[in-house]
């Protein structure tokens, strides 16, 4: 029942305007590089994306970024010395491209620290959230979770480390346990977080 929702919302989402989702989207192949710019409330960060690293990943994440999916969306989740996860608190984005999953890859590149991956929570779950690691966590690389083996690295921060190793983390994990209030209820969740950074908006730098 619950697929079969999301599947009609979909079929919702992409016959009304303005735009936020059309299923042809997720079709987009990315180029084998390309550069993306984070302007965030502590600043710019860029990161570099390899495709041939986990092509699948990096076709979604173009996808995400062309189709301005990160804009005004929140860093939920900042575990010092662990890793800075964000994505989208808009429920209507979330569930039209939730409900396309990114297939599973291996793990090519190492999940050093500065390295962007996707997060999953199972076989087939990636879809729009993602982690940039704050330290070397290779442990990552080959942890079996829930049925599939190690989370694949596709891209790498090329400049701005600092402004992530300077977002607030004192929340720690305890995010992670109210979810389902960011997607609900924005704003509550940030009265509940009120020092969580913010992507003010992604973009594809020219090379």
């Amino acid at each position: 029942m619950k697929k079969l929702f999301l599947s009609f919302l979909v079929l919702i989402l992409a016959s009304c305007g303005p735009k936020i989702f059309k299923s042809v989207w997720t079709q987009e192949i990315a180029p084998e590089n390309y550069a993306v710019r984070f302007e965030t409330t502590k600043g710019d960060f860029e990161l570099e994306i390899t495709r041939g690293l986990s092509p699948k990943a990096a076709d979604r994440f173009y996808q995400l970024v062309k189709h301005h999916y990160f804009d005004n969306s929140i860093f939920y989740r900042v575990n010092p010395g662990f890793v800075a996860q964000f994505g989208s608190s808009d429920s209507l984005k979330y569930n039209a491209w939730n409900a396309v999953k990114v297939p599973d890859e291996k793990t090519i590149q190492s999940n050093e620290k500065g390295t962007l991956s996707f997060a999953r929570g199972g076989k087939n779950t990636r879809t729009t959230d993602l982690f940039i690691n704050l330290k070397n966590n290779a442990y990552l690389d080959s942890i079996d979770y829930s049925e599939v083996v190690g989370f694949p690295s596709f891209g790498k921060v090329t400049s701005g480390m600092e402004v992530l190793e300077s977002l607030y983390d004192r929340y720690a994990d305890t995010t992670m346990s109210s979810l389902d209030l960011m997607y609900t209820d924005r704003q509550e969740f940030l009265k509940k977080f009120p020092e969580l950074d913010l992507i003010h908006k992604a973009y594809f730098l020219e090379k």
